[in-house]
């Protein structure tokens, strides 16, 4: 008789929430874990965050190096970490955002 009742009476499933965050380059909305996070360290350095933990103020872009190149051009990852961003920074995390797509 108990295997009647567990089986009339399932626990409920819990569903998690994806938390969303929105590309500067393209505007759409992704789960976190498909974004790449931009980090401005409490020093002032400014970053690729791989692993979406490093302390500092974060924006996120697609995977991508067409989203990354609009951030650069339309300079909204500026706007959004409130600091300036030499262009050598963007180079280095094109370089890095290309190095990594061919890595996956």
């Amino acid at each position: 008789m108990s295997d009647e009742k567990k089986a009339a009476n399932p626990q409920p499933v819990k569903v998690r929430k994806i938390p969303m965050r929105q590309c500067l380059g393209c505007n759409e909305h992704r789960p976190k874990a498909e974004l790449l996070r931009v980090v401005r360290t409490p020093e002032g350095e400014t970053l690729l965050d791989f692993t979406g933990r490093k302390s500092g103020r974060g924006a996120y872009i697609c995977r991508d190096v067409k989203c990354l190149k609009r951030v650069r051009k339309s300079h909204r990852l500026e706007k959004s970490l409130n600091c300036e961003i030499p262009d050598e920074v963007y180079d280095r995390m094109e370089a890095e955002l290309t190095a990594a797509g061919q890595d996956a």
